[in-house]
């Protein structure tokens, strides 16, 4: 039985990297030759079940697009029956670790994690491992600890160390969610997303429609998550994907009431709701910050969300911009002055500027190559 709890476990670990791949050679046959090293770019995820790649693109000035290689992840993509435009149904599937220069990609149909060097907007391959359970579906990331979602069987999560460009697994982090093995249709019933809050101190899973819960693990100083996690029940919510907003607030996207919300997270693991605003879109599942500004991915509608925020954590509406069909996972760059949504219907990427009041305003697309009903991706 899942059970709420408010310690931590703190234990000390010792973690040995063991290496996959031999050291990254940046020059490849997939990636163009000549390729600023200092370029920003965009990488994209096409969880392809005939071989999973990361699709890296040149951010331009203006925020446009252009491609700059593709890169085998060396495992496969999956697919949670009942899904179309989502196939793993989560958030966080391609996690960029800027301080240790690195991609973590999740190979949801091979299970295992995928660890990439990062130079500007090329990537090389430097691991493959296992996920510690099956269907990996989110990575999360802060400072040396980097803490896996797997998705089937229940649900679990497994802790790793960066260690010289490479991850180790934490003896002793694995711990079962508990979640119902058999509860069906699996897109709405998996977990959907594991985040670091902005300290490093907690970890937060939500279960979507298998509980409507968003659990909490205590971090240990080990890197070890606590026993079991505090369980906040939302009954009927469906809460999907993770963001903190910067006053630290825990942001959750609600499939279940489509919409966006707000809660105050304590030491203690427990989430207190400060507002709830609805999108008047379908498939309200997925929610990232850009600036000061938040943006809910409707895969229904399909469009993209637009939130203003206050301190006190009351959210307003400021519009919804229609997408190319299936908006799904999305990031931002440049400080927030850009904002890119992948579209899962046609495996694409939508290219949008964002004013100072919020909007947004499409300034191209970029078609990914055997992406349709992918997920994951990141900007730099």
């Amino acid at each position: 039985m899942r059970t709420a709890i408010r310690v931590t476990a703190a234990a000390a670990v010792a973690a040995a990297a063991v290496a996959t791949a031999a050291t990254p050679a940046f020059a490849g046959a997939s990636s163009p030759a000549g390729v600023g090293e200092a370029g920003h770019a965009v990488f994209v995820q096409t969880d392809n079940t005939a071989g999973n790649r990361v699709v890296a693109y040149r951010r331009a000035a203006d925020g446009t697009l252009t491609p700059a290689g593709s890169y085998a992840t060396g495992g496969r993509g999956g697919i949670l029956a009942g899904s179309v435009v989502d196939h793993t149904a989560s958030q966080g599937s391609l996690t960029h670790d800027p301080r240790h220069g690195l991609l973590y990609a999740v190979n949801a149909g091979s299970d295992t994690i995928s660890v990439f060097s990062v130079r500007g907007d090329r990537l090389a391959l430097r691991q493959v491992l296992g996920s510690g359970g099956t269907f990996p579906v989110s990575v999360a990331v802060h400072g040396d600890l980097v803490y896996v979602l797997n998705a089937l069987n229940g649900g679990s999560i497994q802790g790793y160390r960066v260690h010289g460009g490479f991850l180790a697994r934490i003896p002793g982090s694995h711990r079962a969610l508990g979640l119902d093995p058999d509860a069906t249709p699996q897109f709405t019933t998996t977990p959907g997303q594991i985040a670091f809050t902005p300290d490093g101190a907690q970890l937060v899973v939500t279960t979507k429609g298998n509980g409507n819960d968003i659990d909490v693990f205590g971090v240990g100083f080990g890197g070890r998550p606590s026993g079991k996690p505090t369980v906040n029940a939302e009954p009927g919510t469906v809460p999907f994907a993770i963001a903190f907003d910067p006053f630290g607030h825990l942001i959750i996207a609600e499939a279940g009431t489509n919409a966006v919300a707000a809660f105050q997270l304590s030491r203690y693991g427990t989430a207190s709701l400060l507002h709830r605003t609805p999108t008047g879109q379908a498939a309200t599942c997925w929610v990232t910050t850009a600036g000061s500004f938040l943006f809910a991915s409707n895969a229904g509608a399909p469009s993209e969300s637009g939130f203003a925020e206050a301190a006190s954590g009351q959210l307003t509406l400021l519009g919804n911009t229609a997408t190319d069909p299936g908006a799904v996972d999305a990031a931002s760059a440049a400080g927030g002055r850009f904002l890119y949504v992948q579209t899962g219907g046609n495996g694409g990427v939508d290219e949008f500027s964002v004013a100072a009041n919020g909007a947004l305003a499409k300034i191209g697309a970029v078609t990914v190559p055997g992406a349709a009903g992918g997920e994951g991706i990141v900007a730099s």
